[in-house]
């Protein structure tokens, strides 16, 4: 087996309160990417659907990762990566984290799953490193092992999956770009300790919502008094979305990511699909072109959706 196709999802990063330590992998939308091996080192990167991804496998997401688990391998081979990617970069759901994660697990496939789930997020990471110049696993994490995830450190490597009631997630991405490195260059460099205290209680809450599938908690703890009231600024229309959304019965949502998309959480499909006209009532107002998804989480993360030898 030297091919693998995969699909790799899009995920929400932070889920409002947990900057940089929570997650989540939606099942809509998602890349498709196709990973080959090679008889010679390198890392080839092809890009199918006209995002102008960089060539250099070094300062490509899916290419810095590779280089990095090649490194560590120690063997005479490569890998050629070609991306068919629908999770446009800059939107606030994971295009990098899809990119950089669909190539190590797709990589591992090919030489038989010499790496652990924890290793492959830890090559991972080089990927979002050449995104944001910062390693962060809130995207990445979700996008390998699935689900909700909660990173509890990242040197060393800590993560924790947590449980979840079942869902819908309605997410709408305004067509404005959001690069992950400027939003976190405006974030305060100091907090306040009763802000942080009442930061702290959220996630806490938060966690706790989801594994005692409370959906009143977790809408109570879906708050961020920290880096939501910087970054939305970056969002027209983040507050009557916010407000507008939570009155038509979602459970409250925020930033995805840096943004610029938002996502709320619905107990029921009716109720998604409800915000999801709300959001589009909004965008359509203000004149800002958008696309919205209505989808799940996703409990798998990265699928293997087609293997052969050439």
């Amino acid at each position: 087996m030297n091919k693998v196709t995969i699909q790799s999802p899009a995920t929400v990063a932070n889920l409002v309160c947990g900057f940089d330590i929570l997650g989540m992998a939606l099942d809509q939308p998602y890349d498709i990417m196709e990973v080959r091996k090679l008889d010679k080192p390198g890392v080839i990167i092809t890009s199918l659907d006209g995002f102008p991804l960089p060539a250099d496998p070094a300062k490509n997401t899916a290419g810095a990762p590779l280089i990095e688990m090649l490194a560590e391998l120690d063997q005479p081979i490569g890998f050629e990566v070609i991306i068919n990617k629908q999770i446009k970069p800059g939107s606030g759901i994971g295009s990098s984290a899809a990119s950089a994660a669909g190539a190590v697990v797709a990589a591992n496939h090919l030489l038989g799953n010499p790496f652990s789930k924890e290793d492959m997020v830890r090559f991972a990471l080089f990927g979002e490193k050449v995104a944001s110049g910062v390693k962060h696993a809130d995207n990445i994490a979700p996008c390998i092992y699935g689900g909700i995830t909660l990173i509890r450190s990242i040197f060393p490597l800590d993560i924790v999956s947590i449980p979840a009631p079942r869902l819908y997630v309605t997410v709408v991405h305004p067509q404005i770009e959001v690069r992950t490195s400027d939003a976190r260059q405006i974030l305060r460099k100091q907090v306040l300790l009763k802000d942080a205290i009442r930061q702290w209680g959220n996630i806490a809450g938060l966690v706790a919502g989801f594994v005692k599938n409370d959906y009143d908690l977790i809408g109570r703890s879906l708050e961020d008094v920290i880096i939501e009231p910087v970054r939305s600024m970056l969002i027209p229309g983040f507050d009557e979305v916010k407000a507008k959304c939570k009155e038509a019965g979602a459970l409250g949502g925020g930033i995805s990511g840096s943004g610029p998309s938002i996502f709320m959480l619905s107990k029921d499909l009716a109720t998604a699909q409800q915000v999801e006209t709300t959001m589009k009532a909004i965008y359509t107002r203000i004149g800002l072109d958008h696309h919205t998804y209505v989808t799940t989480i996703n409990q798998q993360g990265v699928k293997i959706i087609e293997h052969a030898i050439l």
